[in-house]
């Protein structure tokens, strides 16, 4: 152990601190604790994660103060409850970074036929909010949505799927024909049930992430030809046989025809687009967004919550939002990286949910791809979002800590 000199010489240990306080700085027992908990955590993800939520945080609470002022209620209310749904996401990643394989792999089937159950429940006692059947009420406050659970129980279920045939192959190579068709399996029963909602957004989530899966799992190439093939089509289909709602179709129209109908359907997006165009560079400044807080962009805290930072931060807010979550999808690559065949499939999967979940959202508030209702990633307030990538990320922590072992 490293020792230190006093001024008259003698030595000393780390063991005790100086009660001198001119005696030189000397290692107290409480460092090599917290530097051994923190060793093998990819920290610059969680503090990513952290910034964006805390940001989220303002937003919200700028997207909801005046309208619940209005109302008469407490205008810190959605303040407190996003960061109750950061505190309780940020217990959420703890544990499930505490992981080992094993238990991944028991983790993984075990979220999977949770949410499933869930995904069939809301079928059952479900309550519809914005159009979609697709939440489970606890009480008069709370309210759960199984397809957010649902992105990441199919890409560990994926992982482990993956992982497991292939130990049994007992050899190298990319899957068989028999391993893709259970993969699609798996994709294809929340698919169905996540559209019957129907909840357009998170079904094309699902499949972005199961696709991030498959490419990572190196697949033949004719499956992921044949699978944006079959995409193009099923969703041609969809639209002319009528299974999208009226609602959901009148979205695919405004996204076709911007301006066309300003005060119907394409409503949202046009407020949106005048609140970020009001906050011009440096934006208006915190609570002084005009439409925000005249409450003329709807769902402005969950789908919307972009334009609060367009109009009041600005391009310059926006653009470090945008910058904020390119890192942390950079950084879930480069575990993906590292990593070994489950955790890059576990890894790259969270990672395509991120990013795409992002550039939908981002998109949408820009007139850039259609209205889908997807919320921003850590952003945006809601808590079973907020819970479920609080547990994508403690997964993405648990295979780097295995990589760092």
């Amino acid at each position: 152990m490293t020792q230190t000199l006093g001024r008259a010489g003698a030595r000393t240990t780390p063991k005790l601190r100086a009660r001198d306080p001119q005696a030189p700085f000397v290692l107290t027992p409480t460092v090599l604790p917290l530097t051994r908990r923190a060793r093998g955590y990819d920290l610059p993800l969680a503090g990513l994660a952290l910034v964006l939520s805390l940001v989220g945080a303002v937003l919200v609470w700028a997207a909801t103060r005046d309208e619940q002022l209005a109302a008469g209620a407490d205008p810190q209310a959605f303040l407190y409850r996003h960061l109750i749904n950061i505190v309780i996401a940020a217990g959420l990643m703890v544990a499930a970074s505490r992981l080992d394989a094993r238990l991944m792999r028991l983790f993984g089937p075990v979220l999977y036929v949770g949410s499933l159950l869930g995904l069939l429940l809301v079928m059952v006692a479900g309550s519809t909010v914005n159009g979609a059947h697709a939440w489970i009420r606890l009480g008069s406050t709370v309210e759960i949505q199984p397809s957010e659970f649902m992105k990441l129980g199919l890409v560990v279920g994926m992982a482990v799927l993956f992982t497991q045939r292939a130990e049994r192959r007992d050899e190298d190579g990319p899957p068989t024909t028999r391993d893709v068709l259970l993969a699609l399996g798996l994709v294809a029963v929340p698919f169905g049930l996540i559209m019957l909602q129907p909840d357009l957004g998170s079904a094309m989530v699902l499949a972005t992430a199961a696709f991030g899966v498959l490419l990572a799992a190196d697949v033949p190439a004719r499956w992921t030809i044949g699978l944006i093939v079959v995409g193009v089509a099923v969703a041609v289909v969809a639209v002319k046989a009528g299974v999208l709602e009226s609602y959901q179709l009148a979205r695919f129209e405004d996204f076709a025809r911007p301006g066309h109908d300003v005060q119907g359907s394409g409503y949202n997006v046009h407020q949106a687009s005048i609140a970020i165009a009001n906050g011009g560079l440096f934006g208006r400044g915190l609570f002084h967004g005009p439409q925000t807080d005249g409450g003329f962009v709807p769902e402005q805290q969950t789908d919307f919550i972009f334009s609060v930072a367009g109009e009041e931060f600005g391009l310059v807010g926006g653009a470090a939002i945008i910058v904020l979550l390119g890192l942390l999808c950079w950084r879930g690559l480069r575990i993906a990286r590292d990593c070994d065949d489950a955790g890059r499939l576990v890894a790259v999967g969270i990672v395509c949910w991120f990013a795409f979940q992002a550039f939908q959202n981002i998109g949408m508030n820009l007139g850039l791809t259609p209205v889908t209702g997807v919320p921003l990633p850590f952003v945006s307030y809601g808590g079973s979002s907020m819970f479920a990538q609080g547990l994508a990320l403690g997964l993405l922590q648990a295979v780097h800590r295995r990589n760092a072992a």
